[in-house]
């Protein structure tokens, strides 16, 4: 294997936080609503965002404090990126979890944090609602397969 100065191809362990942050492609997937099914385990994405996410930047309004704002808002760490199997398909922490090398939008491969958009995998312009907006009973009417599958513009750069 050739060596390689992109220190995202390092090991998970091995990234200083900074580097770790940084793996975060700005897509907001991980920010959208889940409901699990008590019975089954299976988890559900809706299109609902969390209260704290900006759905045009696709980023959180208040990163800083957001686990004192949102309960549920988790930390991701190493071993919950390699345990956490609601993670999108396209999600970098997943990816590099599992060995595998980030895509050509990612914003550290293209050098723009624009293409995340551009490919069609962050929730920018398919989420309207938040979390504040609907009543909890509601939210099984806003279940969507789309934040757990790769979009196929995604999977290859237009020309």
């Amino acid at each position: 294997m050739a060596k390689t100065d992109a220190y995202w191809e390092k090991p998970l362990g091995d990234l200083t936080a900074a580097e770790w942050e940084s793996l975060c492609d700005g897509c907001g997937r991980c920010c959208l609503v889940k409901l699990e099914d008590e019975d089954t385990g299976r988890i559900y994405f809706t299109d609902v965002a969390c209260r704290l996410l900006d759905v045009e930047t696709c980023r959180c309004a208040d990163y800083a404090h957001r686990r004192r704002k949102v309960r549920d808002c988790l930390k991701l760490t190493p071993d919950l990126a390699a345990s956490l199997h609601w993670l999108p398909p396209t999600c970098a922490y997943r990816l590099r979890a599992e060995g595998r090398p980030l895509a050509w939008w990612h914003p550290l491969v293209s050098g723009s944090p624009e293409t995340v958009h551009e490919a069609g995998i962050s929730v920018r312009g398919r989420v309207e609602l938040t979390e504040t907006d609907l009543k909890v009973d509601d939210y099984t009417n806003h279940i969507v397969s789309w934040p757990g599958r790769s979009p196929r513009a995604a999977r290859k750069r237009s020309a």
